[in-house]
C-alpha cells in the first residue's frame, strides 16, 4: 500500500477510532500522527462535508484518504476537483470492529457457533455492554501487543477480498 505524504484517517466509529489511536500513539502504523491532516483521526463519513472541512487549504501534493468501515458498499464521492488530488484506501473491518475483542478473548469459534452479530455476542455472551465505546476499547487494549495479536488473528479468519485491505495492511 502507497501512502501519499499527507494523509487523514478516517473511522467510522469510535471503537474503530480508539483502535487507531492505540496502534498510532505506540508507533505500531505504516503511518505517523504528525502525517496526518490535524494530527489526528477524522469522525467524518461524508465526503461533500470532509471536502469542505479538510481540503479547501490548498495543499500542493496529493493526499491519502485511510477510511476505516465495516461497510463494503458505503459510497465516498470526491468532486471532480479532487479526484486526481486525492486517493482513498477503504480498510475493512467486516462484519464488525468487535470481531478484535472476540478474538481477543479466544472467543472466535463460540461466537461462529452463536449465530449472533459480534456486537451482540460481546454483550451477551461476553458481558461486555460498552463495546463500540471510544473509552471501553481504548481501556480492553490498554495493551497494545493484545490488540496487534486480535488484528493478525481476524485478518486470518476473515472473509477478506480479493483487493481488499484490512487492518492488518496498516501495521508496520
Amino acid at each position: 500500500m502507497k501512502l501519499a505524504k499527507y494523509k487523514a484517517c478516517i473511522c467510522e466509529g469510535s471503537a474503530e477510532e480508539a483502535v487507531i489511536d492505540i496502534l498510532i500513539d505506540n508507533d505500531l502504523l505504516i503511518f505517523k500522527r504528525e502525517e496526518l491532516l490535524e494530527e489526528r483521526v477524522i469522525r467524518c463519513r461524508n465526503a461533500k462535508r470532509f471536502e469542505e472541512r479538510y481540503l479547501r487549504k490548498g495543499f500542493d501534493e496529493k493526499i491519502s484518504v485511510i477510511r476505516i468501515l465495516d461497510s463494503r458498499r458505503e459510497e465516498f464521492r470526491l468532486s471532480k476537483a479532487y479526484e486526481k488530488k486525492i486517493d482513498v484506501t477503504n480498510i475493512i473491518t467486516a462484519p464488525e470492529i468487535e470481531m478484535l475483542i472476540i478474538h481477543a478473548e479466544g472467543a472466535y469459534n463460540q461466537f461462529k457457533r452463536s449465530g449472533k452479530k459480534p456486537s451482540e455476542f460481546c454483550k451477551s455472551s461476553l458481558r461486555m455492554h460498552d463495546v463500540k465505546s471510544y473509552d471501553f476499547v481504548k481501556k480492553y487494549f490498554s495493551d497494545p501487543k493484545t490488540l496487534v495479536k486480535a488484528i493478525r488473528e481476524y485478518r486470518r479468519t476473515a472473509n477478506i477480498h480479493n483487493g481488499e485491505y484490512s487492518l492488518s495492511d496498516l501495521l508496520r
